[in-house]
């Protein structure tokens, strides 16, 4: 019966420099209030600077609740200009919905 039970939802979290020297943080996976914490935490960790540029890559996140809205909105806090990466169909939709397609450019 074990397999029947629900498992927690997942999230990989993988921060790397891209060329040009702006943090990217690659997401995959679900981004829930069970997870959330854990990407505060990896965010919080990159040095806080005002002209510092923060990439957020969803094209592998399959679901995000509200914590995971309330982690952009706290890294937006912290970082001279935060945008999102290739948003798959249903995260742009939780982004369009909340009203924060018009907050954070969307790149492709």
């Amino acid at each position: 019966m074990a397999e029947l039970e629900p498992q927690p939802p997942t999230l990989q979290i993988n921060i790397q420099l891209d060329p040009a020297g702006t943090q990217v943080v690659i997401l995959s996976g679900e981004l829930d209030s069970s997870n959330a914490e854990s990407l505060q935490e990896q965010v919080a960790s990159i040095p806080p600077q005002p002209t510092r540029r923060l990439i957020f890559d969803l094209t592998d996140l399959r679901f995000m609740d509200s914590a995971g809205i309330a982690v952009l909105i706290s890294a937006a806090a912290n970082a001279g200009s935060v945008s999102l990466r290739n948003p798959s169909p249903i995260i742009r939709r939780v982004l369009e919905a909340t009203g924060l397609s018009s907050v954070f450019p969307i790149e492709p």
